[in-house]
C-alpha cells in the first residue's frame, strides 16, 4: 500500500492559498478554483498526502463555484466532521492521511448518483489526467475516471 502522509517537505511545497486552505482550514473565493471547469478524465489526490480522493466520472456542474463530486473514489481517504463555525452547521471533508482541509458535503447533489455534494476547494487537489495515472502510481483507478 502507498504511504500517504504529510511531510514538511510536501506542507513547504504548497503555495501561500494552498497551505490556508488545506492547513488552516480555508475557502477559495467562489468561482476562482483552478478546476472548476476541468472536463478531463483523471483523478484528484490530496495536494500534500497525494492520497486518491475524488475521479472525474464523479464530477458534475452544481453551479455552487466550487469542484464538486457525488461521491470519494476511496471513502477511507475521506473523513467528515462536524463544523459549527460561522454560525452554520455544516459537514467538514477532509483528507484521512494528510489531514488536509478538503471543503464541505452537503446533502443536495443529483438525487440518482446518492444526493450528496462534495464541495471541494480546487487549492487543496493535484489533478492527474488519466494518461499519466499508471506512470504515477495511480493505475488501480483507472476504471474509475471513465465517462459515466
Amino acid at each position: 500500500m502507498p504511504d500517504y502522509r504529510k511531510s514538511d517537505e510536501a506542507l513547504a511545497r504548497l503555495s501561500p492559498e494552498q497551505f490556508r486552505v488545506t492547513q488552516q482550514s480555508g475557502t477559495e473565493r467562489p468561482g476562482t478554483g483552478e478546476y472548476l471547469d476541468n472536463h478531463e478524465p483523471g483523478i484528484y489526490v490530496d495536494i500534500v498526502s497525494g492520497e486518491p480522493l475524488f475521479a472525474s466520472s464523479d464530477k458534475f456542474e452544481s453551479g455552487c463555484g466550487w469542484p464538486s463530486f457525488t461521491k470519494p473514489i476511496e471513502p477511507a481517504h475521506v473523513n467528515e466532521l462536524s463544523d459549527n463555525t460561522h454560525g452554520m452547521v455544516r459537514t467538514e471533508v477532509r483528507s484521512t492521511h494528510g489531514d488536509s482541509h478538503l471543503g464541505h458535503v452537503f446533502p443536495d447533489g443529483p438525487t440518482d448518483r446518492g444526493g450528496l455534494r462534495y464541495c471541494i476547494n480546487s487549492a487543496s487537489l493535484r489533478f492527474i489526467h488519466r494518461d499519466d495515472m499508471e506512470s504515477e502510481g495511480y493505475g488501480d483507478y483507472l476504471d474509475q475516471v471513465e465517462d459515466i
